[in-house]
C-alpha cells in the first residue's frame, strides 16, 4: 500500500502525477489555504507534506499527526516551519534553495531601479492622462550606475545582487552579514565588509535580502531608517518583519528616504494599508521568484526532496537540500 501524502496548494499538475507515481496524493487543485484545525485534519494519516510558506507546521500540527515524516517546503525560506520542533519528532524538513537565486537576483535589482527612477509613480501619472507636457524635473529619479548598492544579507541571493551592481552598472558594492564572506568570494562580487552603521549611512540603494528569525524582526526600522540618506531607496526582496512597515510607510510620508520597492509584506497577503496611499513605493505580490522556469525547478526540487525522505526513488533516503540533516541519521 501506497503511503499517503498531502500537496498543500495548488501546484504544476504534472508534478502532482509525479508523486502518484509513489504516494497516494490529496491534492488541492482548487487553491484553498487551509486553516490550522483544516490542516491538522487533512494531515491525518499522511507521512509527509509538499507544503508552501502559506502553512504553519507548529508543535500543535505536529503532535497531532505523529505519523507525519516530512514536510517539503516549495520556497527557499522556511520560516513557515518550527524545525526545533520537527526536528525534536524526528521530522525532516526540506527547502528549495540555489534554484532560484538569480530570478530572485533579477527581480531584486529590478525592484530597486523601478524605485529609483519612480517607474511605477510615472507609469499611473500617464494611465491617469495626467502627462501633457515634459518638463526638466518631471519625475527626476536617482542613478543607479555609479551609485553605492548596500547590500544587508549576503547569502546567495544577496552575492547575485552585488554581482549585477558591480559588473553590469559598475556600483560601489557595500554589506552586512552576520559573517563576513570568504576573501575570493568579495573579489568576485567586488564588495566591501561594513558595519550595519555604515551600510545604512552610504548606501544609495539598501536592499535587504537576510533570512526573517527572531533576531531579525523589524531589523529594519524607525531607528535605521532615519540613519539612510533622504535620496536613498530601501527594497525588501527578503521575507516580511524584517521591515517595520509602519515606521516604511511614516518614512516614506515624510520623505525621510525618496523611494521603496517591497515584495514582500508583515502578514502579507495582508498589508499596510498606508503603503497603498504613497506614491513613493513600488508594491509587487511576492513574486521574487515567478517564472515559469524557476516555480517549476522550485517545484521539481520540492518533489524530489518529499519523495527521497519517504524512501522511494534514486535519492531514497538522501532527500536532496534537507533543513535538519541530522534527524537522517537518528
Amino acid at each position: 500500500m501506497k503511503p499517503a501524502v498531502l500537496v498543500s496548494r495548488a501546484v504544476f499538475p504534472d508534478v502532482v502525477e509525479r508523486l502518484r507515481a509513489h504516494f497516494t496524493v490529496e491534492d488541492n487543485p482548487d487553491d484553498r489555504i487551509y486553516t490550522k484545525a483544516e490542516l491538522i485534519r487533512r494531515l491525518a494519516g499522511k507521512a509527509g507534506v509538499f507544503a508552501t510558506g502559506s502553512e504553519r507546521f507548529d508543535a500543535e500540527v505536529l503532535d497531532a499527526n505523529p505519523q507525519l515524516k516530512a514536510v517539503c517546503n516549495m520556497a527557499v525560506g522556511y520560516n513557515n516551519i518550527d524545525v526545533d520542533a520537527c526536528t525534536a519528532r524526528g521530522v525532516l524538513c526540506t527547502n528549495t534553495p540555489d534554484v532560484l537565486t538569480d530570478t530572485t537576483a533579477d527581480f531584486g535589482f529590478a525592484l530597486m531601479m523601478a524605485a529609483a527612477r519612480r517607474i511605477a509613480e510615472s507609469e499611473h501619472y500617464l494611465r491617469r492622462g495626467d502627462w501633457k507636457k515634459w518638463s526638466y524635473d518631471m519625475f527626476t529619479g536617482s542613478d543607479v550606475h555609479g551609485a553605492t548598492l548596500g547590500i544587508l544579507g549576503m547569502g546567495r541571493i544577496g552575492q547575485g545582487i552585488a554581482r549585477r551592481g558591480a559588473h553590469g552598472f559598475g556600483m560601489n558594492v557595500i554589506y552586512h552579514n552576520r559573517s563576513r564572506l570568504a576573501p575570493e568570494v568579495e573579489a568576485e562580487c567586488r564588495a566591501r565588509y561594513v558595519s550595519k552603521e555604515s551600510l545604512l549611512r552610504d548606501a544609495d540603494h539598501l536592499v535587504l535580502v537576510l533570512p526573517y528569525s527572531q533576531s531579525s524582526h523589524h531589523a529594519i526600522g524607525a531607528a535605521e531608517l532615519a540613519q539612510m540618506k533622504p535620496s536613498a531607496t530601501l527594497t525588501n526582496v527578503a521575507r516580511g518583519g524584517i521591515v517595520d512597515d509602519a515606521a516604511l510607510a511614516q518614512a516614506l510620508a515624510a520623505r525621510q528616504i525618496a523611494a521603496a520597492g517591497l515584495d514582500v509584506y508583515e502578514g502579507e497577503p495582508a498589508l499596510n494599508p498606508a503603503l497603498l496611499e504613497l506614491p513613493n513605493v513600488v508594491l509587487t505580490p511576492h513574486i521574487a521568484s515567478a517564472t515559469v522556469a524557476t516555480r517549476r525547478a522550485m517545484a521539481g526540487l520540492a518533489a524530489d526532496n518529499l519523495i527521497a525522505a519517504l524512501g522511494f526513488g534514486p535519492l531514497a533516503g538522501k532527500p536532496p537540500t534537507p533543513i535538519n540533516p541530522q534527524v537522517l541519521q537518528a
